[in-house]
């Protein structure tokens, strides 16, 4: 068995000869899932009749498409599904190699959490600024970091099979800083249909949940693997849960503590299945299998990193704050290409889902396989997304012509 010693006094273990024969928690993991929708569904409903009996909802913004006001706090709800399923996790023999003294992923995850919902709620409550907002969020991903989830394996594909850095305290909290910061933010710039959010959360974190098992299954169950699944069971289970109340018509949105909850917990489990594995042990000959934990990531994330570079490209050139809202995200521009709202998000879905279970195929399947499923799929998603256009110009084209 190979250790990998990470920060001052953490050891881990990367190899999978010494856990070899140990099972995927098929059965434990769906368990997880389940009870994080149901509390999630059942909890969003009783936050929505407070919310709604005590007036606490959220009047339309200018940056806004909705026009009702709504209740805004659902990331509560979903926070609470969050807690009810990793207490559930931590209490079942197969899973609890996941949670300490074994490894301190999970408790790392819900301290950051906690710090990142706080964070949300105070900005739906009282719109704080984005210097604030910011603050909270780095303070959020430095705890993670320091209370053990950190990004500290760094493979550069360089050499003979690539070289692997073992990053120390330092610059392991700045990697994964830099990178928590940026997903949490990616998700929430993205919150602005019905559903999106929620929907975007549950495929990355089904993506990941779907890598994480494949590492289980490569690895021999190895004790690294085991909090990427947890966390992406959560994920969908909690997204899942949410998704009923906030598919449009939305009852009730999650508002910046739920998307930043996403965006954390998607974070978490990228770092956690990218930033422990030793790439090296998936052998030299398969150049996909050597980058998949990153194209995973990359690729369960595509269209909210997307749309965040664009946002603050867009933003600074404008000489603005690349936090300063506007109407300009993928999904706005879809709207304006004559999608409607739940056009919009299924067509992005539709993306999110190419791209990431393209990139999971890549790994799973022979790669000329993955790639004309993935060019077929590509093609008909994208017809679906011009088609308003096509349709609205070959309209203008005969309205002119019977005008002639």
């Amino acid at each position: 068995m190979v250790e990998m010693t990470g920060g001052p006094g953490q050891t881990w273990l990367t190899a999978a000869s010494g856990s070899a024969g140990v099972g995927i928690p098929f059965r434990e993991l769906a368990l997880v899932l389940i009870i994080g929708c149901v509390t999630t569904y059942l909890t969003t409903g009783i936050a929505r009749m407070l919310m709604v009996r005590f007036g606490t909802m959220s009047a339309p913004r200018a940056r806004d498409v909705h026009s009702v006001p709504t209740p805004r706090l659902g990331g509560v709800a979903m926070f609470t599904g969050l807690v009810v399923a990793v207490a559930t996790a931590g209490q079942l023999p197969a899973l609890n190699r996941g949670f300490p003294p074994v490894t301190p992923d999970m408790m790392a995850v819900m301290l950051a959490a906690a710090v990142i919902v706080v964070v949300g709620l105070i900005d739906d409550l009282y719109d704080i600024s984005w210097v604030v907002k910011l603050g909270g969020q780095l303070v959020g991903s430095v705890v993670m970091s320091l209370a053990g989830l950190s990004w500290y394996l760094l493979w550069i594909p360089l050499g003979d099979g690539g070289t692997t850095l073992v990053l120390d305290q330092v610059q392991s909290t700045v990697l994964t800083s830099v990178l928590t910061v940026a997903i949490i933010n990616a998700m929430n710039f993205v919150d602005g249909l019905d559903g999106l959010a929620a929907g975007l959360g549950m495929i990355g974190g089904g993506t990941l949940l779907i890598f994480s098992l494949t590492v289980l299954h490569d690895q021999g169950g190895t004790v690294s693997a085991y909090p990427p699944a947890i966390i992406s069971a959560v994920l969908v289970g909690v997204c899942a849960g949410f998704l009923p109340h906030n598919f449009a018509p939305a009852r009730i949105f999650m508002g910046d503590s739920g998307s930043m909850l996403i965006g954390l917990l998607l974070a978490a489990a990228c770092v956690s299945a990218s930033g422990r594995i030793s790439m090296s042990l998936y052998g030299t000959a398969d150049v996909l299998a050597l980058a998949s934990p990153l194209l995973v990531v990359i690729a369960a994330l595509s269209i909210p990193l997307l749309d965040l570079c664009l946002a603050v490209v867009r933003r600074l050139a404008a000489g603005k704050s690349p936090f300063a809202p506007d109407k300009k995200h993928l999904h706005h521009r879809l709207l304006r290409l004559g999608h409607g709202q739940r056009q919009v998000v299924l067509v992005l879905y539709s993306w999110v889902g190419v791209v990431a279970l393209g990139a999971v195929g890549a790994i799973v399947f022979p790669p000329m396989v993955a790639l004309t499923v993935f060019f077929i799929a590509a093609v008909v998603v994208g017809l679906v997304t011009w088609i308003p256009l096509v349709r609205h110009r070959i309209r203008d084209s005969g309205g002119g012509r019977h005008r002639g």
